[in-house]
């Protein structure tokens, strides 16, 4: 067959009554256009394109059920003829009913590119097609052909939407007969018409954008036209004074940048790419599951789409792109590191729209300006943008920090000069496998970070016989830049346009702030709660890492319905794989193993997979984290006041959020607790013993041992608080600063964790550290002195570690104790170490 058509999104909802009539609307007229829609509706099943559409009653007769916006047979200013018609019917029969379906067709779905002929031949573009062009794309293109059918729009509601509100002359010709049907006056409804025709068009226009993104510039073009930009010229003339340099010469400089930095769209490459992809996941994925993607596809339209996802492996740019493009929507530009930048491989990923990025560039002011101009360039000519807003990929499975440097390059732009309003598309990315763990484990440990390199793919690329399971996309919940403006109170047009060194005033980097700590909320929302971190939860909360077969799939079960009954988020999806499947696609996946016994089989983590299960117990922690928290102070107490419940969550709650980006306000925190107490009473893992006190069930019984179960996630986040709470205390106030602390507490929680927490890599994560002590610093426990940087607190500090009595068994606070005990030698000696090791890795770098 010549033509293989793909269809893009979701399949629209119908009104399938009988006294429905259905018409597709298409922008341009061809015999294969008509064609290829009357073979989507048979297969679809859909009200047929090409059959005739007759009502008596309403005196419509058309031989087909297709309207072309642009046909060769129009007349009265290029009107449709058959748009006209049924116009006019429906403003002479009040009860008629007419859905009109917008429908796309896209022979390709290469840009079109200024200056190329064949590509002017080979794609989509808005020139009208010609029987040559047509014949070209059924032969050339038959094979690369998409359609989407868009939301349906009832007629009626589109003509009164514009006689009501007066958009057009078109209003002053109508009026109200007595059965008050709207009737024309004197045949006059070409305004009426002309603008239903005008808004169906641009309506497609900017769908098919959304799909095939702006048209091209040359490569080499797009260098001289960023070089010779008036925000680049003043920042080459800086360069220059700031150099001592001459103009020339510095434009070099800044012409060497761009050319490093610069994409190169190649519609062969994109395809290629796709095609091997298609072959690569059915290799590794027994699915790539979707979530939420409709709602990116509402705004792809009239919004700059800027994706921010979580940055968990190697395949994250490949997969994230791969989806959009096969969700239809035109693929985003990636920035990517320079390291990535080798031959072979960087020109193929400077064809499949990456950009590169060098990773420090801190005092470049040059630099700093000619990629904010690029952002800037792709921002405003409407190209959709992907960023890791976590610079690097998580080792730990969890969030890290956002990284403030591209998001406050986009912001920059926006308040330059606006467009199309930007969106945050906060993507959440979930493996059940991933191809780095070992090595994730291993760098968490101490061993050299392996770079993103040719080689480092090449190697991941020998595993393609192993199968990973699914793997999930969640679109989360959008984030409108306008609404931060608003909250800010920060102006459109606040910035300079021929500017990239303007600077941002205190209410722009506090709104910065804001945009990043609620993407990073955004993605843990959309967290998917999947078979595999499920068990990792379940089975690394269990003495052994062992349970029972039937309690593992009770335990399994309470985890499921909870976060069922109380969603942590709107976005959040859990698995609806029954919890016997859940186990055995844990053994499948070889991640678990079943040992027969006769008093009942018992569920255990497979050999040396317990580090690696971390990492995706990790990757829903946050869902968890504060029923895990209530659960440890009950059953470490064995009953508690609900006051004091209260109290201690409160004030560790701060860190907690901080650690996991919990979404949770504050000021809401005791509603939270309320309900999350409440469901575990109905569960019966809590018991209300009346008079404000809470306590466990009795011991020895299966509620107790969910309890337990239930407990045991918060424990190794709360260690680590009191870990670093007792060194601080034990070596006191303005003797460490944060640099030094958190190097302690890094070795420290090494050591822990190698002698006493079954070399779980959570204490390797140095990050947890530095967001727990930036955390202390900006709630006041903390005050680094301005001249030398070492810490200041007081007795508040204590007061914090006065609550690990509460959560914590008394051999644990012993060993914690133990550990954070180092003398002046030991700090010296340990001070001393630490800073060779990074002046050796620095010289490595260099």
């Amino acid at each position: 067959m010549a033509v293989k058509v793909q269809h893009m999104g979701e399949l629209p909802t119908f009104d399938n009554r009988d006294e429905v009539l259905t018409f597709y609307v298409l922008q341009e007229y061809s015999r294969s256009n008509s064609l290829l829609i009357d073979l989507q509706t048979q297969e679809h099943h859909l009200p047929p394109a090409l059959q005739p559409v007759k009502d008596a009653v309403h005196q419509i007769d058309e031989n087909a059920a297709m309207i072309f916006l642009h046909h060769p047979k129009a007349r009265d200013r290029q009107l449709s003829p058959r748009l006209s018609r049924l116009v006019s019917a429906v403003l002479q029969n009040p009860e008629l009913t007419i859905q009109l379906v917008p429908v796309s067709i896209l022979w390709g779905r290469a840009p079109e590119k200024e200056d190329s002929l064949f590509k002017l031949l080979m794609s989509d573009n808005w020139q009208d097609p010609s029987i040559l062009k047509q014949l070209f794309n059924i032969g050339v293109m038959g094979r690369d052909t998409f359609v989407q059918f868009h939301t349906p729009r009832d007629l009626r509601e589109l003509v009164n939407e514009h006689l009501i509100g007066g958009e057009d002359s078109a209003a002053a010709s109508i009026v109200k007969d007595s059965s008050h049907a709207l009737v024309p006056v004197a045949d006059s409804n070409i305004a009426l018409v002309s603008s239903l025709q005008l808004q169906l068009n641009t309506y497609l226009d900017k769908q098919r954008a959304s799909m095939i993104g702006p048209d091209l510039s040359d490569r080499r073009n797009l260098v001289e036209k960023l070089i010779h930009s008036p925000a680049i010229a003043h920042a080459i003339q800086a360069e220059a004074e700031r150099e001592g340099i001459t103009v020339t010469e510095a434009r070099a400089v800044a012409k060497g940048y761009a050319n490093e930095m610069v994409n190169d769209y190649s519609y062969p490459v994109i395809r290629a790419c796709e095609r091997f992809l298609t072959w690569l996941w059915t290799q590794l994925y027994d699915g790539v599951d979707v979530h939420h993607f409709e709602r990116v596809r509402e705004l792809a339209t009239d919004h700059e789409i800027i994706y921010v996802p979580s940055h968990r492996s190697h395949v994250d740019y490949l997969l994230l792109s791969y989806a959009i493009y096969k969700q239809g929507l035109s693929i985003p530009y990636i920035a990517a590191g320079d390291n990535l930048n080798v031959p072979v491989l960087g020109p193929f990923l400077r064809g499949a729209v990456a950009f590169f990025i060098r990773r420090s560039f801190r005092g470049n002011h040059l630099y700093s300006a000619v990629l904010r101009e690029y952002m800037h360039t792709l921002i405003t000519r409407s190209t959709p943008i992907e960023y890791f807003i976590e610079g690097g990929r998580s080792r730990s499975g969890r969030l890290l920090p956002p990284k403030m440097g591209l998001l406050s390059m986009t912001v920059h732009s926006q308040l330059r000069q606006m467009n199309k309003p930007v969106v945050f598309i906060p993507t959440y990315i979930g493996y059940e496998r991933i191809m780095e763990g070992g090595t994730y484990i291993g760098e968490l440990k101490g061993k050299p970070k392996e770079s993103e390199s040719l080689m480092g793919l090449l190697k991941v690329s020998r595993k393609i016989e192993r199968i990973f399971g699914h793997v999930h996309l969640s679109f989360g919940t959008p984030l409108h830049i306008e609404d931060f403006m608003k909250k800010y109170d920060v102006k459109a047009g606040s910035l300079p346009a021929g500017r990239t060194d303007s600077p941002f005033d205190a209410n722009m980097m506090t709104m910065i702030d804001n945009i990043g700590i609620k993407i990073m909320q955004n993605i843990n929302k959309a967290a998917v709660i999947n078979p595999v971190s499920l068990l990792s939860l379940v089975l690394l909360s269990s003495p052994k890492s062992a349970l029972d077969e039937e309690v593992c799939r009770d335990q399994i079960s309470l985890y499921q319905d909870i976060a069922r009954q109380i969603p942590y988020a709107d976005d959040t999806t859990v698995t609806d794989m029954t919890p016997q499947a859940i186990i055995e696609y844990g053994i499948k996946l070889k991640l678990i193993e079943r040992t027969p016994h006769i008093l009942g089989d018992i569920i255990q983590v497979a050999g040396k997979q317990a580090p690696l299960l971390s990492y995706f117990r990790n990757n829903i922690l946050h869902v968890f984290i504060l029923l895990s928290f209530i659960a440890a102070l009950v059953a470490r107490n064995g009953r508690i006041k609900r006051s004091r419940l209260d109290n201690i969550v409160t004030q560790l709650y701060p860190f907690l959020q901080s650690e996991l980006f919990l979404h949770y306000p504050a000021h809401g925190l005791m509603a939270v607790l309320n309900q999350k107490i409440d469901n575990l009473i109905a569960h019966g893992l809590i018991v209300d013993l009346g008079d404000d006190v809470l306590g466990a069930p009795e011991a020895n019984t299966s509620s107790y041992q969910k309890l337990e179960v239930l407990a045991a996630p918060v424990e190794q986040s709360l260690e680590r608080y009191f870990l670093t709470l007792a060194l601080l205390a034990q070596q006191g106030s303005g003797n460490l600063t944060a640099e030094e602390a958190v190097d302690l507490c890094h070795l420290l929680g090494q050591r822990l964790s190698v002698l006493y927490a079954d070399d779980i890599p959570d204490f390797f994560d140095r990050a947890l550290f530095i967001s727990f002590i930036n955390a202390l610093i900006r709630l006041d426990y903390l005050t680094p002195d301005s001249e030398t940087g070492v810490l200041h607190f007081d007795q508040r500090i204590d007061d914090i570690a006065h609550h690990a009595k509460y959560v914590l068994n008394p051999d644990m606070m012993q060993i914690l104790q133990q550990v954070a005990s180092l003398d002046e030698d030991d700090i010296a000696h340990a001070i001393t170490e630490i800073s060779n090791k990074k002046q050796r890795k620095f010289g490595r770098k260099r």
